[in-house]
């Protein structure tokens, strides 16, 4: 996990996800080394991360992002319909 978050992110999980991520938590966090909910979920995005830069970039990190670049917010629904297509 990161040492220093100088960002944040806040993601959105539907209440069914969010359950089982409080439940994985709960019943194996800190056997599995995670101080917080927030460990763990930081760690499986880093991972997931480091399995797209080997996948679609060489294994090498992408150019930094700022922040403010990205859209804020969810999806909207019509957005969502067309996503699911």
């Amino acid at each position: 996990m990161s040492k220093r978050k100088p960002s944040s992110f806040t993601p959105y999980f539907t209440q069914a996800d969010a359950d089982q991520v409080r439940a994985a938590f709960l019943s194996t966090g800190p056997a599995e080394g995670y101080a917080s909910v927030a460990d763990l979920i930081e760690a499986a995005v880093l991972k997931e991360v480091r399995r797209l830069q080997r996948k679609h970039n060489n294994g090498k990190p992408w150019e930094p992002v700022p922040p403010g670049a990205l859209r804020t917010g969810r999806r909207s629904r019509d957005e969502e319909r067309h996503r699911a297509e």
